[in-house]
Parts: C-alpha cells; structure tokens; sequence
C-alpha cells in the first residue's frame, strides 16, 4: 500500500499506458471501472477537490471516536497512515498481516478498514470475509495497484482507492462512512443477522440470484446437501427483503410427528384435541407480513402435502379444531436435502406441491466444490470463538491451513464449523494447529491426498469420458446405437471404450438407468 499523503493524484490513464506497467485484459478492465466509478485517480496537473470531509467527533456528537483498521503487510506504511489518521482525530490501528487483522477486528469495534488487495496468501480476501462476518455494517476500503486492481474488485470492498492514494482520497472515503445514518457496526452474534457466506464463483452466483429475488414476495425453495447453509441463506434471504424489519420464522418440519406440526403451522382453538385447553397462534400467523421458512419439507406427510398446496397457493387456512379461515401475508421459503423431483417420480412427493414451491430453485453447492470458500469461512468463525474462549484466535498454522483444505468435508459448513469450534476449546495457542483439529479430519485430509497423489493423467482423463457415455445412455434409455449417434462414434467404438471405461452394456438395457 503505496501511501502518497501528497497534493496531488497520478493519472489513471499515465499509470495505464507507462511502458512499465503493461496493463491488460481484466486489469485494464477493473482500473477504467474503478476510475469511472470513483474518481479517486485524477491528472497531476488537476487541482485536488475541496473534499468536505465530517469530522470523527462531529459525527459522533461526543460519542466514542469511530474505529478504523489499516492492514498491509508493509507494516511501516501501515503505521503512517494509521498515525496520520490518528492526527486527523481517528482512533486507527495497524496490522502487519492477515492474522494481526483477525484478532484486531476480534476484539475491538471496527467502523472502517483499509485493506492492501495485495496481501499474500489470499490474505486481503481472508481479512475481507471475517470482517463482513463481524461488523456487517463495517466500511471496506480496498486499496489496490494497477497489479492489484482485479483483486481488489473481487473483495466486494465498499470503496476502492488506487496508489498513491492521496490525503483527500483517504478523508473522501472516511467522510462517506462518517456521514452513514446508521448506527454504529455490530458485531455478528448467532442471531441470523448476516453471515459470510463464501466469496467463490458459485457463491458468488447464488448471491447474484438472491440480489435480483429478495425484494419480491416469490417463494423460494433452497436445494443442496445437508451442511451447505441452506438455513443462512433463507435467513440472508430475509435480511434483504423489504419484510426484514419483522422477524423471520422459521420451524423444522422433520423434528415433528403429523399432528404436531399442523397445530405449529397453523395453531389451534381451545378443546381441539386432548389438552388443547386455550387457543394458540400457529406459525403461519406469526408470520403474518414477515418470511416463514420451512425446513426439511420433503418430510411432509401425504395429508399434510395437500394442506401445505392450499395455504401456498391462497394464502389461507383454518386452525386445528376451527372452522373459521385466516389470510396471510406471508414470504414462503422452503429448504430440502432430498431431490424432491426424484420422489415426485417415486410418488412420494405430490407433483402440484412441487410445482408450486418451485419457483425460484437456488441449490447451494457442498464445500468441496468451492474450497476457495474453505479457510474464509473457517477464519470467519475465530471473533465469536475468541469471545467465547475468552483468548485471541488469530488464525491457523500452515499444517492446518493446508488439513482444512485438503479434506473433503462430507458435512459441508456444519463440519467445518464444529472442526473449528472443537481447536478453538482444546488447543491453547492464538493460532489453531494441525494437533488442534479432529482425528477425522486430520485422516481425511491424509486420505484426499494420497488419493489425489496415485491419479495419473490417464484416469482423470478417462472421468469425464466416461460420464459422457454414462449421459448419452441415460438420455436414450440405454439405446446403444442412438448413444453413439449422438457422440459421434460407430457402434464398435462405443463398445471398445465402455469395455476399457469400465461400463457395463450388458446390464443396460431401454428404461434401464446407468450406473454412476
């Protein structure tokens, strides 16, 4: 982080086109989108603008002065800065690494961070997800070089200033934050408030849909594997719609026999059924112009499959024992493990309910496909387990960085969360290490590497290959001259390659499945 503390700014356009520095594709890109979002980057021969900029104490009339963190692994100019805001009447702090970062915004309110987005090791990225984990409402200043640019894009950062950033460019992006009519940041208990959710391309699509879909009262239905935090992203969901000011409810629908879970979705009148002695709210009117999100819905019982299609489709029903009915006006979410379409062909899911619920499908994707996402959500985790241990957690060590990332995580974020947690109660260093963390993730890991080790060239070549085969015999019911049809092979080589492929023609024949 290049601190120029100086009257004037370079030009984009110099710093672009200088024989040095050789710019191109997306960096190119993301310095032009950064210069006509912001501005922060101006001729040297143009004056600086009179930037009025809201004092700390102004802004907080009296109260305690507004929190700011500067991280950068030049540690030295993270001291100027930090010094020099201090002298503007910032109470400011410097971090030299990722770590010292995380333990800062551990145990002190931040109200704004400035963040070099080219810290090693993924760290800029690593300080970003545990600060949007911890103060939500915390402002992130990336600062970024013409090497940097793409980075810094790539941090959802609020504001980004590109070097050398100037005196008026840092009081600019404080002044934005000062004048915020919010209160001050939070910090992120176990309330489903917000939570970081990953950073990846594929979390970063599903966030992209929940963008365009929270705002509307469309039902939801959230898909994916057991762990992958469907219940954070029904809550997210929520948070971001216009019902946010209400609380979200939410129920289990597995965790409960028939009969009860009809009385918890819809309540009951007085004498309805053998200790029903008063009236009582069901779920749904709770949820009266709020969300209601039910989990593990693929568990619904055939009767309560129809009761459930009649309250989504007009938002009306009768309480146990009653027989006057209630309109709602309630958001539905619904999330499930199962593959709901798979019993809807099974008959064990009825079509019409499946149709209606299925407006807008989000599946979340298991951890192992997004491992990117694996050490800032385990980082994401240490401010609330430091609270709770009641010693500072500054990271992991570089053995157990690399367990976390190699083990497979069948129990997606529920496991990595536990993992965690577990170190953090039973280990006694600031940093989580490898003899910290659980057996069966230590021989996980061990094991996804070795598997990874013995794979030669011509076996991982060899799985798509025979994907593509198993696909086109499953879209033809297992016709083999239509398969080969449509991979563009004669029937014999099709034959030679399942041989060696490993796929069985034999056993398949037309309405058989292949097998996986």
């Amino acid at each position: 982080m290049a601190v120029g503390l100086m009257p004037y700014r370079q030009s984009l356009w110099s710093l672009i086109l200088s024989p040095a520095m050789l710019v191109t594709g997306d960096a190119f890109i993301a310095l032009s989108e950064v210069w006509l979002k912001s501005g922060n980057v101006m001729p040297a021969s143009e004056s600086q603008p009179n930037v009025q900029v809201m004092t700390p104490q102004a802004a907080q009339h009296g109260q305690e002065r507004r929190r700011v963190l500067v991280v950068d692994d030049d540690r030295r100019m993270a001291s100027s800065l930090a010094q020099w805001l201090c002298s503007q009447g910032w109470h400011a702090t410097a971090a030299g690494t990722p770590e010292e970062a995380i333990a800062a915004i551990g145990r002190h309110r931040c109200d704004c961070c400035f963040v070099d987005a080219g810290l090693p090791d993924s760290g800029s990225e690593r300080v970003a997800g545990v600060l949007r984990a911890t103060w939500p409402d915390a402002r992130l200043i990336a600062v970024a070089s013409a090497f940097t640019a793409v980075t810094a894009q790539r941090l959802g950062a609020d504001d980004i200033l590109l070097e050398p950033i100037a005196d008026a460019a840092v009081l600019a992006a404080l002044a934005a934050d000062s004048t915020k009519t919010a209160s001050p940041s939070q910090p992120l208990r176990h309330d489903g408030r917000r939570r970081f959710l990953g950073r990846s391309p594929a979390m970063r699509a599903v966030l992209g849909v929940v963008d365009k879909i929270a705002a509307t009262p469309a039902t939801v239905l959230l898909t994916g594997e057991s762990g992958t935090g469907k219940s954070l992203l029904a809550r997210e969901i929520h948070r971001r719609s216009e019902r946010a000011q209400r609380r979200l409810v939410e129920i289990a629908c597995g965790s409960l026999s028939e009969s009860l879970l009809e009385s918890e979705l819809f309540g009951h009148v007085a004498g309805a059924f053998t200790g029903a002695t008063t009236s009582r709210e069901g779920m749904f009117a709770r949820a009266d112009g709020s969300t209601i999100f039910l989990d593990e819905i693929a568990t619904a019982t055939p009767a309560m499959q129809v009761k459930l299609l009649r309250v989504l489709q007009d938002f009306e029903f009768e309480p146990v024992g009653g027989s006057e009915p209630r309109q709602v006006d309630a958001r539905v979410i619904l999330a499930t493990h199962e593959d709901l379409e798979g019993l809807v062909a099974e008959g064990r899911f009825r079509g019409d309910l499946f149709w209606r619920i299925n407006v807008i499908s989000i599946e979340l994707p298991p951890l192992r496909e997004r491992r990117e996402d694996i050490l800032p959500l385990a980082e994401s985790f240490l401010p609330d387990l430091s609270r709770k241990t009641s010693r500072p957690l500054t990271g992991f060590t570089d053995r157990a960085r690399e367990c976390l990332e190699a083990h497979h995580w069948p129990g997606n974020i529920r496991e990595l969360r536990h993992a965690v947690e577990r170190a953090a109660y039973l280990g006694t260093g600031a940093e989580i290490d490898l003899s910290d963390l659980p057996t069966a993730v230590v021989s996980g890991a061990r094991r996804s590497r070795s598997a990874a080790a013995s794979t030669t060239l011509r076996e991982q070549l060899a799985n798509p290959e025979r994907q593509l085969i198993l696909d086109a015999l499953r879209r033809h019911d297992g016709r083999r001259d239509a398969a080969a049809r449509a991979l563009g092979i004669n029937r014999a080589t099709l034959y030679k390659k399942a041989k060696r492929l490993g796929v069985d023609l034999a056993s398949m024949g037309r309405n058989q499945t292949a097998p996986a």
